[in-house]
C-alpha cells in the first residue's frame, strides 16, 4: 500500500499541477472517442501503449477481452457497450487480446479453473476463440499455437459485438467502426484484424 500512497503523493505534487486545466475540463463531463475493450491483465496498460490521456479512453476491462452474448445475464462488459455507444456516442470501438493470455491458457486447460466456478463460467465465452484459430506465424515460436487461439479469441469478440442490438444499430446508421488489435507484450507492437482478408496485419509499418 506505501508504494501506492507514495505514487498518488507524485502525482499531486509532478503530475496534476500542470494538467490543471484539463482536469477542470473533465470534472464534469466526458466525451471520449474510443472504447477500448480489453484483459485485465496487469501488463496492458492502454493509456502507456497508445499515448492517450484522462478522457481519451473509455474502457471495459475483464478476463479474456470478452464480449458475452447472452441477453439473459446482466454483467458489467455489456452495460458499459451499451452506455457508451448510447449515451457517450463513441465512434470507435476496439477489443483488444494479448500475446500469453491467461484466459486462453484456462480454456486449453480448464483444470487450472476448476476450483473457480465463477471463472470457470466466464470462460465459456472465450469458446469461439477455437472456430475463429488463425493461422499459425512463425514469429511466435514456441508460443505459435496459443497465439493464434488469441487472435482466435479476438475475432470471435469482434462477432459477439456485432451482435449487441445497440452496437448493430450503431453500425448499421453508420457513426460506429469497431476493430479489433492483437498486443505483442515481448514486442510492444499491435497488429490489426482486417476482416476482409481475414488476417491480422501490423498497425505500423517495420520502421515505425
Amino acid at each position: 500500500m506505501q508504494r501506492l500512497i507514495q505514487g498518488h503523493s507524485k502525482f499531486l505534487k509532478d503530475v496534476f499541477p500542470e494538467r490543471r486545466s484539463h482536469y477542470h475540463l473533465l470534472a464534469e463531463s466526458q466525451a471520449p472517442e474510443w472504447l477500448f475493450i480489453t484483459c485485465s491483465d496487469s501488463r496492458i496498460v492502454p493509456d502507456l501503449i497508445l499515448g492517450t490521456e484522462p478522457g481519451d479512453l473509455f474502457i471495459s476491462r475483464s478476463i479474456g477481452n470478452v464480449v458475452p452474448v447472452s441477453m439473459n445475464d446482466v454483467d458489467g462488459v455489456s452495460a458499459t457497450i451499451e452506455y457508451a455507444v448510447e449515451v457517450l456516442k463513441v465512434p470507435y470501438i476496439i477489443n483488444c487480446g494479448h500475446s500469453d493470455c491467461g484466459a486462453i491458457k484456462a480454456a486449453l486447460n480448464r483444470t487450472a479453473v476448476e476450483k473457480l466456478p465463477r471463472a470457470k463460467r466466464w470462460l465459456d465465452h472465450v469458446e469461439g476463440a477455437f472456430s475463429h484459430r488463425q493461422p499459425l506465424n512463425p514469429a511466435d515460436g514456441d508460443h505459435a499455437e496459443l497465439c493464434s487461439l488469441i487472435r482466435g479469441n479476438v475475432v470471435a469478440q469482434l462477432s459477439n459485438l456485432k451482435s449487441h442490438p445497440t452496437v448493430a444499430k450503431a453500425i448499421a446508421a453508420g457513426r460506429l467502426q469497431v476493430f479489433g488489435w492483437y498486443y505483442d507484450i515481448l514486442t510492444g507492437r499491435i497488429e490489426q484484424y482486417e476482416e476482409r482478408d481475414r488476417r491480422f496485419v501490423p498497425l505500423l509499418g517495420p520502421a515505425a
